[in-house]
Order: structure tokens, then sequence, then C-alpha cells
């Protein structure tokens, strides 16, 4: 994977559907998956996904501090896209945590070990046991300084090699995509970690 010319393959995935860019990195994995909270626009990524591999590993980290929308979105997407879902969540309950520390804002210095609790053990977690050397994930330009400056396929810190095969399609386009498969989108998230929208949420930087 380290000697790919990700320079090359971005330019040539461009103008590839995301079906096609996820055939191509599924045709270099030895065991990939795709990780997803089920905030908006993530029904794009898994429908994209199940359809070029129906069995691939869905890794979901759940904070705990879903809302009641985002669980029942979540559930329906399980069960309508028949997801192989592994879940993940925090080793202490929201319930614990609340009563010991509550959600503290970013300047407060117990919101890192808040965000190592909720989302970042978790997910190293997952990833150490499922050792994957394909990563997708439905990054995208414009949300984040951090992802304007990567690009559809990228490498992540770890040395995985990271695929957003929506990486430069805008809200209206996966609007339309949503539309015409007839998908669900669900507005209503919350992640108490990010504090501000445009935050990194501390697994991609």
């Amino acid at each position: 994977m380290k000697d790919l010319n990700l320079e090359q393959i971005n330019k040539d995935l461009k103008d590839k559907s995301p079906e096609q860019i996820i055939a191509w990195a599924l045709s270099i994995a030895k065991n990939a998956l795709v990780t997803t909270n089920f905030r908006p626009y993530e029904v794009a990524i898994l429908n994209a996904c199940t359809q070029v591999d129906p069995n691939m590993k869905v890794i979901w980290c759940d904070t705990g501090y879903n809302t009641p929308q985002t669980y029942k979105h979540a559930n329906e997407l399980i069960n309508s896209l028949e997801l192989n879902v592994h879940l993940y969540v925090p080793k202490q309950t929201s319930a614990y945590r609340d009563a010991v520390m509550g959600i503290p804002q970013i300047e407060d210095p117990n919101h890192a070990i808040f965000t190592e609790q909720v989302k970042l053990e978790p997910f190293n977690r997952a990833m150490a046991e499922h050792t994957p050397d394909v990563w997708f994930t439905n990054l995208r330009a414009g949300q984040t300084a951090f992802r304007n400056s990567i690009d559809i396929v990228s490498m992540s810190k770890d040395g995985l090699l990271k695929v957003s095969p929506f990486y430069h399609w805008s809200d209206e386009k996966l609007d339309a995509y949503l539309e015409e498969r007839n998908l669900p989108n669900e507005f209503k998230y919350f992640d108490p970690t990010k504090v501000l929208s445009n935050r990194e949420c501390g697994l991609h930087s």
C-alpha cells in the first residue's frame, strides 16, 4: 500500500462513480471495512459499499449520545441494507459519565478525556481487532480544513489506505443520489465531541 502513487490514483478516480471507486479499492484490499456513525448522508456510503460487497464489515462506534432519531435511522438501515455491523461502545456508560463529568466544552480539560472515552478508544479497539488495510469513509471536501487537504484516496497516519468515494460530492448531488435510490436520510444527529459543526471529530486528523 505504501508504494501507491496517490496523486495519479486520485487523478484516475476523480470522474469515477462511488461504486467504481469502491470496486477499485477492493481489488487491492486484503481486509476492507467501512466505518459509520449514522450521521446525515451516511446512508450513501453504506449503500454504495454494500452494492459492491454485500458482506462488507461495517464498524459502528456508538458514543452512547445519539438522538432517538439516529438510533431509529441506524436500525432501519441495518435491516434494509442487511448491514454486517460490528458494534463498538465506550467502556463507561453515558449515565456514569453524566454523573462524573457531563459533556465538557472544548476549553474544559476534561474534553480530551471525554473524546478518548466515547470516540477514540472504541474506534482504536475496533481497528486493532479487525486490522483493515482499506478503510472506507464518507469524508467530503468542504467539511473541515483537514478534509480539504486530502482527496478520494489518502493514507492515514497509521498507514491505512483511506478511501472516500463521495469526496467531491455536494449535499445537492448526494440528495439526488439518495432520491434516485429511495434511501432515507436523518438530520437530527448529535456528536458530543465536536461542539462546533466545522471541528474535526478526532478520528481522521
